[in-house]
């Protein structure tokens, strides 16, 4: 009899993965209704054990939110791009189209542009880009000019000191989460996670929680790689649920010069070498694409600063960046920048760590905000390891710096401004306390993430505002 179960069991599962390939066959190509369709038909046989569930729940959420970011007409997008183009053609348009340039999908037999492909185009697009230049005059990005001044400043100092971390930056922020009225009925208890800073990196120290607008609130262990603040409410009729929280740190710059550093062997054996330098999946896989443009970027190169200095020139030359789709509705994140020939702070930075990784140089995730007055927001970047030398801090997205110091030029390649926020040493770990329900951001965790009894509280229910008030007196205050 034990047998016979076995077999049965096994036979289950061997039908249910066939049937998980079919319904991905129809997301892949943009087939939602009819994967939603097998999706309730096997709900609904009652044959599934509860992980099966939730896996196939999960995939009509991913079908859910694509649709979402993908909810633009060729007449949504074409009163942006006549700014830029009047006579604009369907030749070039399709042109666009066909570069990747001009984002889109068939979702349901319906051509879907993303959300913001008609303002990305003048990003992705050298040409369309200079158009919209000639159109609306050449303006200096605010966080550009900032930099331009910040950054020799810094490195000025550093040298005359003789010391690799800047000097102190006190901040005080209040982060506030506000689920929309009656999106949770009422009398049910919201549960929410707010971001809140790591300790132990020397880029970021003096961390205080204030207070916080909940009786009882749970602050993560610094173990937890993503931290968090978790506070949960009761929700009223007609009101919003709002959770707010007031905490102070202090930041300071870094930067290493690995051109006159003694940078060491690896010892391949060891544990930090082996953790950082594997495959992990979905975003971190040595697949063939991956391989393929290494070979390219690389070559015979051997000596792990000049690989790394290969691929970061790499990136920044040829994957501009673009605004993005959400994380949780890509597969594989270096593939997807690798075909679409752009990417966002994220999405560059998860490539230039593969590209390390597969070339043996240890690489480690970060992610919180970027503070630089008048510019904050989200920002993803990452730490690559030398021996000899350490973890150093890389941030692909800000890429090389315009400036004839080749020292200011490749400053964001080991070296780090002071106006960040670290809430994330890596990507897509657990939360504390576990989430129940499938995550809104199910890899990098910087807005927060809001739940309930009956399920999720995506993005379009809620929204967040991070407020910074900087002690140093030639700061000011953002909202």
């Amino acid at each position: 009899m034990k047998k016979r179960k076995g077999l049965f069991l096994l036979l289950a599962v061997v039908l249910f993965t066939a049937g998980c390939q079919s319904i991905d066959e129809h997301m892949e190509k943009g087939q939602f209704d009819m994967a939603e369709t097998k999706i309730n038909k096997k709900i609904i046989s009652g044959t599934l054990d509860p992980l099966q569930r939730i896996e196939l729940e999960n995939k009509k959420e991913i079908m859910r939110r694509t649709a979402m970011d993908f909810n633009k007409s060729r007449e949504d997008i074409l009163p942006y791009i006549e700014q830029y183009y009047p006579d604009v053609s369907d030749r070039q348009i399709r042109a666009w189209e066909e570069s990747k340039a001009l984002e889109y999908m068939i979702i349901n037999g319906e051509k879907k542009y993303f959300a913001r492909a008609a303002r990305n185009l003048f990003r992705i697009d050298k040409e369309a880009k200079a158009r919209k230049t000639e159109v609306d005059g050449r303006q200096k990005d605010r966080l550009d000019a900032f930099l331009e001044e910040y950054i020799p400043a810094l490195l000025g100092d550093l040298r005359e000191q003789g010391e690799i971390t800047g000097k102190a930056h006190k901040m005080k922020f209040t982060y506030t989460l506000t689920v929309d009225a009656d999106a949770v009925p009422d009398g049910e208890t919201v549960r929410c996670w707010l971001p809140f800073p790591r300790e132990g990196n020397p880029r970021q120290e003096g961390i205080a929680l204030l207070s916080a607008n909940a009786d009882h609130y749970v602050l993560a262990p610094n173990d937890f790689l993503q931290r968090t603040l978790y506070m949960q409410k009761t929700a009223a009729a007609g009101e919003p649920t709002v959770f707010e929280a007031d905490f102070t740190i202090t930041t300071r710059a870094q930067w290493f010069d690995p051109q006159r550093a003694d940078i060491q062997p690896y010892d391949k054996h060891s544990e930090r070498y082996k953790r950082f330098t594997e495959e992990r999946d979905p975003h971190l896989l040595f697949t063939e694409p991956v391989k393929k443009l290494s070979r390219k970027i690389v070559g015979d190169e051997k000596d792990p600063y000049q690989i790394a200095r290969k691929i970061f020139k790499y990136v920044n030359d040829h994957y501009p960046w673009a605004s993005a789709r959400e994380y949780a509705t890509i597969g594989n994140i270096p593939e997807y920048v690798i075909e679409n020939k752009h990417g966002d702070c994220g999405q560059v930075t998860l490539l230039f760590m593969v590209l390390a990784r597969y070339n043996g140089i240890p690489a480690r995730w970060q992610s919180g905000w970027m503070l630089h007055p008048g510019s904050k927001n989200l920002h993803d970047w990452c730490e690559i390891y030398f021996e000899g030398i350490g973890w150093v801090p890389v941030d692909q997205s800000f890429g090389l710096v315009n400036s004839e110091d080749e020292d200011v030029h490749w400053f964001y390649l080991g070296g780090l401004d002071a106006y960040r926020l670290i809430v994330n040493d890596d990507y897509a770990r657990t939360l504390f306390p576990a989430k129940q329900f499938m995550r809104s951001e199910t890899n990098d965790f910087q807005r927060g993430e809001v739940e309930w009894r009956g399920g999720n509280l995506y993005f379009d229910q809620w929204d967040y505002h991070l407020e910074i008030e900087y002690i140093n007196p030639k700061e000011r205050k953002s909202s």
